[in-house]
């Protein structure tokens, strides 16, 4: 993909192996946003082979003991946006590791059911 932001950028990697590698995200969420992104062009989680699924895995864990260490958030969120109805904008999988801090909003009830504001109170 020549015009894919992820596929065509040098970035500051914080974590990699052979399949994904991990950065800051440019537009953080919160203190210790992660951005978890597969080496091959792929769109969405669900068109990723298995072999990339387990590697984000593995990675989700290893850069939470990272954020645990570096920031000590009080809990996360794990997101990952497959398709442009569900908020996609680059359409090259990324996984959100989301750092979740007290108080970082009034009532975090719903979670991430807040991606659709009517439905997350219930």
């Amino acid at each position: 993909m020549n015009d894919c932001v992820f596929c065509n950028n040098n970035f500051d990697i914080i974590y990699e192996d052979e399949l994904v590698f991990a950065m800051y995200d440019k537009y953080p969420v919160s203190k210790g946003h992660i951005l978890i992104i597969p080496k091959v062009h792929v769109s969405t989680y669900f068109d990723a082979s298995i072999k990339i699924r387990k590697s984000i895995d593995k990675a989700l864990f290893e850069l939470k003991d990272l954020l645990d260490k570096e920031y000590s958030p009080d809990g996360y969120n794990i997101g990952i946006n497959n398709g442009y109805v569900s908020g996609q904008t680059i359409f090259h999988l990324h996984v959100h590791l989301i750092p979740r801090y007290n108080g970082d909003v009034k009532d975090p009830t719903g979670g991430v059911r807040g991606v659709i504001p009517s439905k997350q109170k219930y």
